[in-house]
């Protein structure tokens, strides 16, 4: 009597979790998956309108053109006061870096589901004396997706000199931190 209790209680108990499961939320959480996984390699618009090609690889990202050079990949909006704060510091450590250091900045300030006109990127460029690449382009959203979602600007990711992720930032961040993680990624 005492097996029978057992046998339904865990018969009962194997229907009821194996039951529960749902097969359709399952398949779309897989298909999202596969979609964010498809694609690995990007062609951002530089404000030049020449094109950078970056490669998402499973411990950091590859920069085409950029190899061999300690990558800060910065998402940012040009409305983003902490953005602007963050723009002469930059500017500061890719003029003492200049051959071993690059800085890729990321326009995240779509407006009403459209990019900057070129003319304001040239514009922010210009006033703010940027020294480094600015993309605007829609990659630039699917790249921020790939990095794992950027939901706070700015946002910044630095790569060492073979591509592998060495620090994440959120929010505005000291110059000598920067400074700091940039020699290291350089084996200084």
């Amino acid at each position: 009597m005492q097996f029978k209790k057992i046998a339904f209680f865990v018969i009962s108990a194997t229907l009821l979790f194996t039951g529960c499961d749902s097969k359709e939320e399952k398949k779309t959480e897989i298909e999202k998956k596969v979609i964010v996984e498809e694609q690995t390699k990007f062609s951002l618009t530089r404000a030049d309108l020449q094109t950078i090609t970056l490669e998402k690889t499973k411990d950091g990202m590859i920069f085409q053109g950029l190899e061999g050079k300690v990558v800060l990949l910065n998402f940012f909006a040009t409305w983003c006061p902490p953005c602007k704060a963050e723009i002469p510091h930059l500017n500061n450590l890719k003029e003492k870096y200049k051959d071993k250091f690059e800085v890729v900045a990321l326009d995240m300030g779509m407006k009403n589901g459209n990019l900057a006109p070129k003319e304001k990127i040239d514009s922010f460029i210009n006033e703010y004396k940027i020294n480094y690449i600015v993309t605007n382009s829609e990659e630039n959203f699917k790249v921020a997706d790939v990095m794992g979602g950027v939901s706070i600007i700015p946002t910044m990711y630095l790569f060492d000199t073979e591509g592998k992720t060495v620090q994440k930032y959120v929010g505005i961040v000291p110059e000598e931190m920067m400074e700091s993680d940039i020699k290291k990624a350089l084996g200084k």
